[in-house]
């Protein structure tokens, strides 16, 4: 896909940092970055280095403690919760490495729920055609009980596909699944990523998933610094400070347990 001199998101001295027992836990150090329409980029790192808490600040599901975060010109940093949820519903698709279905619909109902959130036109038609290109044709009224994890994340992929978003944010897609359903599923991100033309910013440990993307930033204890990069990428995500950071690890078993409760955002 073609990448473009446009920035859909901006990050300028962006902190994370929490009260634990009366002392200040630093979880993100001032990151500065930016990603231009098009663009695929992979946040690498081990468990605990804040690239999963530094997702959710971009995708504007959490807040930074201070810095900016702007996606297609947004300031997601001044906004609450309703004008957050608006621009998510309006710009971003969020993929979890949970799948974080709701139990009680159907592999169509969960993929259409967006689009009605958003009160996007015909959402049943969109959510079959998506349902349909992952695969999933006969799986339209099956639960998410009675489908396997692999299923699960393709229903989930075209979620994140319906509202025709202009930057996918993706939170260890593979991880739940074994290396055969894991490939699969990889394929199907980037080539619905491609003929959707959607900028993909993904979190991973894998770094064959990772070297499919066009760039590569690394978190290391809350600090960013640039991994790799092709030619035709631009580069803006230099970071300085060298304190130490936590974060609770992400669980990466693979597994196929299905997620309880599981809301989806807008």
């Amino acid at each position: 896909m073609k990448v473009n001199s446009e920035s859909i998101l901006k990050v300028n001295g962006l902190t994370k940092s929490v009260q634990l027992e009366g002392k200040t836990l630093s979880i993100l150090q001032p990151v500065n970055l930016q990603v231009n329409a098009g663009e695929t980029l992979a946040i690498i790192g081990s468990s605990g280095s804040g690239k999963t808490t530094l997702l959710s600040i971009l995708a504007g599901l959490d807040l930074p403690t201070s810095g900016e975060v702007y996606i297609k010109n947004h300031p997601l940093h001044q906004f609450n919760e309703e004008q957050r949820s608006q621009v998510r519903a309006e710009h971003v698709g969020f993929i979890f490495q949970q799948f974080l279905l709701i139990n009680s619909l159907t592999a169509l109902e969960n993929v259409m729920l967006p689009a009605e959130l958003a009160n996007i036109e015909n959402p049943k038609e969109k959510g079959i055609e998506l349902l349909k290109l992952v695969g999933l044709e006969n799986r339209l009224e099956h639960f998410p009980s009675q489908l396997s994890g692999g299923e699960q994340q393709r229903v989930a992929i075209a979620r994140a596909f319906i509202s025709q978003p202009d930057i996918l944010f993706a939170d260890e897609p593979t991880g739940n699944l074994d290396t055969k359903t894991g490939k699969y599923i990889a394929d199907l991100l980037f080539d619905l990523n491609d003929r959707l033309g959607t900028t993909l910013v993904l979190v991973t440990h894998d770094p064959k998933l990772a070297d499919r993307c066009a760039r590569k930033v690394e978190m290391d204890s809350g600090v960013l610094t640039e991994a790799s990069i092709t030619s035709d990428s631009v580069v803006n995500a230099n970071i300085a400070n060298d304190q130490n950071a936590q974060e609770e690890p992400n669980n990466t078993t693979a597994n196929n347990e299905k997620e309880e409760g599981a809301v989806c955002p807008t």
